[in-house]
């Protein structure tokens, strides 16, 4: 069976129909675009403010995390004359200008205390009390000069 050029051509264009953004025939249902100006601009806002969120966290996690390293590092580089113990909780102390980690009660030496950290399992140390009057950024900050 032989089909005319206009039969084939509609034949041709039958299955891609579907997808054409315009109409592919003169009788086929009229196609009115949409204003997604609205939605487009609602969507943008929504994700927005969602990354915005993801990003705020996403920095306190990583300064967490430069504290952690931070804390570790000080303590490691600590004098103590002892292998701690996983589980513990140890004392770092600044006495004459050099960090001490001791099993000695803050209330039971009267040196500079600093904080209080339990040795993990995985051997990080675990801030579980810091001094007040010790700001670890600042430390870090005056210890790169």
């Amino acid at each position: 069976m032989d089909l005319d050029p206009i039969d084939r051509d509609l034949a041709q264009l039958a299955p891609r129909a579907n997808y054409l953004p315009y109409p592919a025939s003169r009788l086929a249902a009229r196609i009115v675009p949409q204003d997604l100006t609205n939605f487009k601009s609602r969507g943008v806002s929504r994700v927005e403010r969602e990354l915005q969120q993801e990003l705020v966290e996403l920095r306190e996690r990583y300064l967490a995390v430069i504290d952690a390293f931070n804390w570790n590092k000080l303590i490691y580089e600590a004098r103590f004359g002892f292998e701690p113990v996983t589980g513990e909780t140890y004392h770092l102390y600044e006495v004459e200008g050099r960090h001490h980690l001791s099993l000695i009660e803050p209330q039971s030496w009267h040196q500079r205390w600093i904080g209080s950290f339990r040795l993990n399992a995985d051997g990080r140390w675990q801030a579980e009390k810091i001094a007040d009057d010790f700001d670890l950024r600042a430390w870090i900050g005056a210890a790169g000069d």
